[in-house]
């Protein structure tokens, strides 16, 4: 196989949940522009139709399906009606994702339910329902979407983020156990750890926290929401073929201190 074709997912089809915006977003166009079909969830309508014209209007076949990652039913629906478009679910990007920044002190635990049922319940329901399609057919890919900030922790002066950094650690260990006891059936799962790329999502937090946050990279800028793209078609693709289990930290090198 020449190097080039080791990035190629023509005749592949991908689910991403989030993937109407910011990170998620990316992440679809990045493996439809090298030959996926893609599946995005969301839980809100007008964002999913946008982003399914903008791909469609780049020539990338897009199927969006309304879903609340965190809800069973939600999921078993969008990955039926992926199965039912394109009969095969071979890549899995659990992207997903909620924030609230509190102190740790003051976290209402109803707060702290609502971030882990999205980012840590919602990323096993998901890992599940479409891994049992996967040990089927006796293949698949799994990237979990966790960060950096789940790795270790963070300057409180960059924010507070405790029911978020405890999901997303939770991300990173649940692709480490289903990697070793799916490896078995030909399914490899891995994770993107990020840090706060510039999105709609975490320009806010950027502008109010970003020169402490400039402390800590080694790099000394904000990272760019499309400089996951690399990654994600990386893990992917073939290229990653003999990876699994892994996390790639995306971060400017912040958690090299």
């Amino acid at each position: 196989m020449h190097t080039r074709d080791l990035f190629n997912l023509t005749g592949k089809t991908a689910l991403v949940t989030g993937g109407s915006r910011g990170l998620g977003k990316e992440i679809a166009i990045a493996l439809g522009e090298v030959g996926a079909k893609v599946a995005i969830t969301a839980r809100r309508e007008p964002g999913l139709s946008d982003t399914r014209r903008e791909l469609e209007g780049m020539g990338i076949e897009c199927l969006p399906v309304l879903a609340d990652v965190s809800e069973v039913q939600d999921v078993r629906r969008a990955v039926q009606e992926t199965l039912d478009r394109w009969g095969r679910i071979d890549i899995l990007v659990n992207n997903a994702g909620v924030v609230w920044a509190l102190p740790p002190e003051d976290m209402p635990l109803d707060r702290w339910d609502y971030v882990m049922n999205i980012n840590a319940r919602g990323t096993f329901i998901c890992c599940q329902e479409v891994g049992k399609e996967m040990i089927k057919r006796k293949t698949g890919n799994i990237i979990n979407i966790s960060s950096s900030l789940g790795l270790s922790a963070v300057d409180p002066k960059s924010g507070q983020f405790i029911a978020y950094q405890a999901s997303k650690a939770a991300v990173v260990i649940m692709a480490k156990q289903l990697a070793v006891e799916w490896a078995v059936h030909n399914i490899r799962v891995n994770v993107i750890a990020p840090s706060f790329l510039a999105t709609r999502l975490t320009n806010i937090r950027i502008e109010k926290s970003g020169e402490n946050m400039l402390r800590w990279i080694p790099m000394a800028r904000i990272g760019r929401a499309d400089e996951i793209r690399g990654p994600a078609v990386f893990l992917a693709s073939e290229a990653s073929s003999y990876m699994t289990g892994q996390v790639i930290v995306l971060d400017g090198g912040t958690t090299v201190w």
